[in-house]
């Protein structure tokens, strides 16, 4: 009996074109494809090939994104495998790993390697199992994408030609990576260029065989990883001072652009987008009759093919056309539809300032529950924190003075000097600097606290040191009332 295929779903990168949705802490995929309340792109990859063809997904991410993943999946009722990496090297380590642990639990596995942020429309799901007995046969089978512009931030693929006894297959004559402008233009009328859609179908041993063969310092350096990984109730971590000797490049690179297994399966009748700036999600996006695409809490008066996006709260927009407006919590931007490709500079002037904004959103899901920045200044922020039941976490003190920690509801337990204690609604507890506190949510019912901190140069007021020497201790009734 054929095993189903297993999807693997690449989960790196930041999406830097996409802020401020998309943040190095939550980056693109991890977000909503059509405004809040919807699937995110990774969910929406997961759904895509979901059939009796496929079998569980395994998902290759940032360690520290390793609980957003598996949320996820819960939230789409999908479960799967998770590689933590310790560290990012492009695709072509991530994809061996997956390919190592795949054919440790089935020598036979055949895997669909998938980015995790492409929006995609058509009957997909067809054409990659068709190419199944040139995959079963040691075909590495690359899709394309027929090219409806010259656009040169894809790689393109040229057909070598069809063979005989595949179906639909077809040799590469060539890669092409990121032509400019001319040269796309040029591939196109000549035709027989595709897109290369970051999406293939091979074995697991297959690949395995071609990274041992073409780069055996990176075969090497990501199988020590394993063998040498932490097992986590949310996966597998990578041990990192062996994945740090892989090669920090993708899977065409290491492989592909050098392997005569390699194939091409032109994706006839489907429609693909990497959905890499904001114009290309107004490109994919359902318009109105303005030709708008509006989503959330939006009025938009005497205003033309723009995409205009609000989380939170009411966006109105007056004599806008071809723009582009997207609104956060925390950040706004604002731009011209031309501009799209221009936010990833904006974001690495952001990088540069040290601003937090480019790091995280002030709402963030984290493995024992979320955290919420509600205010900041200069020197100082206050964070709610829900800690789900039965959940653990450390909170860090900081290097500037004494960080304070004040129950809302819930019931907490602390360690303090080697005791246990329990923190109630209404009682706080001091953070020594440079000091960390465990804490412990454990109750049936969430935990919710206020983290008071102290950042930079800021210094804790004296009325402040003096009001923690006296609040309340730690085990004693809570007070009736909270201001």
């Amino acid at each position: 009996m054929t095993s189903p295929i297993t999807p693997v779903v690449l989960c790196g990168g930041m999406g830097s074109r996409l802020w401020p949705l998309s943040r190095v802490e939550q980056p693109k995929q991890f977000q909503p494809t059509q405004g809040k309340g919807s699937l995110t792109y990774f969910q929406s990859t997961l759904q895509r090939h979901r059939s009796d063809s496929f079998g569980e997904p395994m998902v290759v991410t940032n360690a520290r994104q390793a609980a957003i993943v598996h949320r996820q999946m819960d939230e789409v009722q999908l479960q799967g495998r998770v590689i933590g990496e310790p560290v990012g090297r492009n695709t072509g380590p991530a994809v061996l790993a997956a390919a190592l642990c795949a054919v440790r639990e089935d020598p036979d596995a055949v895997l669909l390697i998938l980015p995790s942020d492409h929006v995609i429309k058509g009957d997909i799901n067809r054409i990659i199992t068709a190419m199944r007995p040139a995959a079963d046969d040691g075909r590495i089978v690359t899709f394309g994408v027929l090219p409806t512009y010259p656009e040169t931030g894809y790689g393109y693929i040229t057909d070598g030609g069809s063979y005989k006894n595949y179906p639909g297959l077809h040799r590469v004559a060539q890669f092409v990576e990121k032509p400019g402008y001319d040269r796309a233009q040029r591939l196109i009328a000549a035709g027989g260029a595709f897109w290369a859609s970051g999406i293939s179908l091979m074995r697991a041993d297959t690949l395995i065989d071609e990274f041992a063969r073409l780069d055996p310092e990176t075969h090497a350096a990501v199988l020590g990883a394993i063998d040498a990984a932490q097992i986590t109730s949310l996966g597998i971590v990578l041990e990192e001072t062996s994945f740090r000797h892989a090669a920090n490049e993708p899977t065409e690179r290491q492989v592909f652009e050098r392997t005569p297994a390699i194939a091409l399966a032109p994706l006839h009748d489907v429609q693909w987008d990497d959905v890499g700036a904001w114009n290309a999600v107004y490109q994919i996006s359902d318009r109105d009759a303005d030709g708008n695409v509006l989503h959330g809490d939006v009025i938009a008066m005497d205003t033309t093919n723009s995409l205009i996006q609000s989380e939170t709260r009411l966006v109105a927009v007056i004599g806008m056309h071809d723009a582009i407006v997207i609104d956060t919590p925390d950040a706004v931007l604002v731009t011209h539809r031309s501009h799209a490709q221009d936010v990833k500079q904006l974001v690495e002037r952001l990088k540069a300032a040290n601003r937090r904004e480019v790091a995280s959103h002030t709402a963030r899901d984290t493995a024992w529950g979320r955290i919420e920045t509600v205010a900041s200044d200069g020197g100082h922020d206050m964070r709610i924190m829900t800690v789900q039941p039965g959940a653990s976490l450390q909170v860090n003190g900081t290097g500037s003075g004494p960080s304070l920690l004040t129950v809302m509801s819930g019931e907490g337990r602390c360690t303090i000097d080697g005791a246990v204690v329990v923190a109630r609604r209404g009682q706080s507890v001091a953070i020594d600097a440079d000091h960390a506190l465990p804490l412990t949510n454990p109750t049936a019912r969430e935990l919710k606290v206020i983290h008071l901190i102290f950042r930079g140069e800021a210094q804790a007021p004296t009325v402040l040191r003096d009001a923690l020497l006296g609040a309340p201790p730690i085990g004693a009734p809570a007070p009736q009332e909270v201001v």
